[in-house]
């Protein structure tokens, strides 16, 4: 996950701790009504695969820690940075109501539900997120924490920013890059991690809308010849003169 603009600060940096409140009670993690409690956050003990042959030089490596060591821990059906949300699967003020989301291949969506995903994507876009905050350095450029480089950004705009936090280069050192694993991509969680990341995103995007029934489509390409998605009623199509570049007409540029 990303940084709760409630812990961006010089402060939450320097003490590792990264408990907000949840304003429906007013404690930490909304702890005295039950939601999540603070403590040392517990990582796997694994070794890493040969794969990676470092140790202590990407600020990934064992996450949070590098950034925090305290977090909240939430109970029963919730979760979020400070217990605030429902678990995928559950509503209500308690999280105790069950729901069942059901994804619509995106051909088969009516017009009116491509120009609603549509707008949801155009909201996104320029909505700022009132949660989060995407980081601009490494632990070690905010001086270990006393100069925090953080930067507001978009709903749809986080999203972008941890698909590409997750796989980017490895940092090892002064100017040094590990090209050889793309954690996001080359490795056993492959699937699972951009099933969790989906979710979220869909998240997210219900809580900007309202819309607690939205659901991203999903596209079924086994029998394409092409990308049939590729076109500006859908996700863009390919600019007419640069094949590297958007169409002008997209609704994403």
């Amino acid at each position: 996950w990303q940084f709760s603009w409630a812990c961006s600060t010089a402060e939450s940096l320097l003490s590792k701790e990264c408990c907000p409140v949840w304003p429906g009670d007013g404690s930490s993690c909304g702890q005295l009504s039950g939601r999540g409690v603070c403590q040392d956050v517990i990582l796997n003990s694994s070794a890493a695969g040969p794969q990676f042959p470092f140790s202590g030089v990407d600020d990934r490596e064992d996450w949070p820690t590098v950034f925090y060591n305290r977090t909240c821990q939430c109970l029963g059906n919730f979760m979020g940075y400070n217990c605030a949300d429902c678990k995928f699967g559950f509503r209500g003020p308690n999280c105790t109501e069950r729901r069942t989301m059901v994804r619509k291949e995106i051909f088969r969506m009516s017009s009116a539900e491509k120009s609603k995903f549509i707008a949801y994507l155009n909201l996104a876009k320029h909505t700022t997120s009132r949660d989060y905050v995407i980081v601009t350095g490494t632990y070690a450029q905010m001086n270990n924490g006393s100069n925090p480089m953080f930067a507001d950004v978009s709903v749809y705009d986080l999203f972008v920013w941890m698909h590409y936090y997750a796989s980017r280069d490895a940092f090892i050192g002064e100017d040094g890059l590990w090209r050889d694993v793309d954690f996001a991509h080359e490795a056993p969680a492959f699937v699972p991690w951009h099933r969790y990341f989906l979710l979220h995103w869909e998240h997210e995007i219900q809580k900007l809308t309202g819309d607690e029934n939205f659901t991203i489509p999903f596209w079924d390409w086994r029998d394409a010849q092409g990308c049939d998605i590729c076109t500006d009623e859908f996700l863009g199509g390919i600019h007419p003169t640069t094949s590297n570049r958007l169409s002008p007409a997209s609704f994403f540029l």
